[in-house]
């Protein structure tokens, strides 16, 4: 770590602790490593008693850094009977026997990018630490044979039932997801390896499985038929993640840090976080619940920043996007059925059900009737991320001057200053290489989409009126836009629709000065050719 960076962190560490703040848990995955350190713990024990009182084989799917690892660290802690970590957690209160049991945990976290014997290496290394923890060996070569050999082995010589943790159980399957011939494979080296799990029913006392997607049971789980998900159970909502209430309560003190540091109130604080990192409902009902990594970030930095996508943007969702041939603009909002978003991913006809269970669009709303789910881009956060992810396939490869364009054109925006703001683009647009569909409208109708959304702000395309519909809607603090794009034609004749067909009246009763801006470009040179901007009175 930089020393600059080194002394920020210092000072703000010694800055919470000059305020009685405990430390907040950045970065941390182990429960013990939590408790130790004396670091904020939004207690979730009482997700775990419920949970081990529901089922023997229980599986979650929740989004990557959503709090799984620590789940699995906390279950690893009470099953090995650990009493003194739970001091004042609710499990303490409940709980009077504190059975110890043998615990084998297994992470496929770091098991991506690797092809049918990597794979199958891997699995045979993380089964060896496994055996060395209880003093065992083995030499068999095959994964599911070694694990059912494990177990029995760690039963007999304990004289106690086992308790089974997987972590990223599809990790090594999500890069591959786009891959006709690679997914089968990698697939069937995992249904292998689980295979036991069935036959070892006699020897274990608990497994939990968590992951981010939801393969079939069919694919990967073949014989374990009795796996309970929780995943979209309303009494489990909040088992990860920081629901809204934890956040309003046991971080009630670090708001109010927050808030001083970037010198609003406590109200204004509240309601920047809610917008950048809330909105996440993984059934329905559901409370509001905080990306935590997100959050517990921008506590500690005081900043409102894309925490989440700058920990990584998957490549496999980048891929699937254009596989499915998904449109920015068509990402997101939508009426569906359960069965529609939460399939198995290999079996997906579209994107969303990939989407959900990667957290990058959620649960909005549902209605009983018809039975159908609302379903959304959860917050700001991601509405920014996703469209910077998307901005190269509009722009080519010049991702990092394109973020900065995009940088330039807000705070031209910012200013009311859209000339300034065209001229960015039409300059922009004329470096960069060939876009496939650069000679349609839709085109350059998504790429004003990807850079709007970026910006934060409201925009739709295609929205209907009594008299058709407008290209493209954008909405200000400050004015209500409306976009008619045209190709080799003219700015003027964008505006003559716009006026011909009235689109202003429509929006007459948002409260906000309507702006109509005529675009027009030039297939050929790929820019903006001219642009008129003109403010309704």
């Amino acid at each position: 770590m930089p020393k600059k960076i080194w002394d920020t962190t210092i000072d703000i560490l010694k800055d919470m602790e000059k305020k009685q703040l405990k430390r907040l848990p950045v970065g941390l995955q182990t429960f013990s490593e939590v408790i130790d350190l004396n670091c904020l713990y939004i207690d979730k024990t009482e997700y775990i008693w419920n949970m081990i009182h529901l089922s023997k084989y229980i599986f979650l799917s929740r989004p990557r850094r959503f709090g799984k690892s620590l789940l699995v660290s906390t279950l690893q802690a009470y099953f090995e009977g650990r009493k003194d970590l739970f001091k004042g957690l609710f499990i303490e209160t409940v709980e009077k026997d504190w059975t110890e049991h043998p615990v084998l945990r297994f992470s496929m976290a770091s098991g991506k990018h690797m092809e049918k014997d990597q794979l199958e290496r891997y699995l045979l290394n993380i089964l060896e630490e496994n055996e060395k923890r209880f003093g065992l060996s083995s030499d068999i070569s095959d994964p599911n044979l070694r694990l059912k050999n494990l177990i029995i082995n760690v039963h007999d010589k304990t004289g106690k039932k086992v308790v089974i943790l997987i972590d990223e159980y599809d990790a090594p399957l999500l890069d591959v997801v786009h891959e006709k011939e690679m997914l089968p494979v990698l697939r069937n080296v995992m249904r292998n390896f689980y295979s036991p799990l069935k036959d070892c029913d006699p020897y274990l006392h608990f497994v939990f499985l968590t992951g981010i997607t939801k393969f079939s049971q069919l694919s990967i789980f073949s014989e374990l038929n009795n796996l309970k998900n929780i995943s979209m159970r309303t009494d489990y909502a909040g088992v990860c993640g920081i629901t809204e209430e934890e956040m309003l309560t046991c971080m009630s003190d670090y708001i109010d840090d927050f808030a001083e540091a970037q010198q609003i109130t406590r109200e204004r604080a509240i309601e920047g976080l809610k917008q950048q990192y809330d909105g996440y409902h993984f059934t329905w009902p559901s409370p509001d619940i905080y990306n935590p990594f997100s959050l517990l970030n921008a506590f500690q930095d005081h900043d409102y920043t894309n925490y989440w996508f700058g920990s990584g943007t998957p490549t496999y969702l980048i891929e699937m996007l254009r596989k499915f041939n998904v449109v920015p603009s068509k990402i997101g909002s939508g009426n569906v059925q359960a069965k529609s978003f939460d399939a198995p991913t290999e079996n997906m006809r579209n994107i969303i059900p990939l989407l959900y269970q990667s957290g990058y669009i959620t649960i909005k709303g549902y209605n009983p009737v018809s039975k159908n789910y609302k379903l959304d881009i959860p917050n700001s956060e991601i509405q920014a991320g996703l469209m910077e992810s998307l901005l190269p396939d509009y722009v080519h490869e010049y991702a990092d001057e394109g973020s900065s364009m995009v940088g330039d054109m807000y705070a031209a925006l910012y200013e009311d200053d859209l000339d300034e703001m065209f001229r960015l683009l039409q300059a922009y647009l004329l470096t960069v290489p060939y876009c496939d569909n650069a000679n349609s409208e839709g085109h350059y109708q998504q790429l004003l989409y990807v850079i709007f959304s970026i910006f934060g702000r409201y925009v739709d395309v295609e929205v209907h009126t009594p008299t058709g519909r407008v290209d493209v809607v954008m909405k200000t603090t400050k004015a209500l836009y409306l976009f008619e794009l045209k190709l080799n034609m003219s700015a003027q004749a964008a505006i003559k629709q716009i006026d011909l067909k009235d689109y202003s009246s429509k929006f007459a009763q948002s409260g906000l000065p309507i702006v109509k801006v005529g675009i027009n470009f030039d297939p050929e040179r790929r820019t903006i050719s001219d642009w008129k901007v003109v403010t309704s009175e």
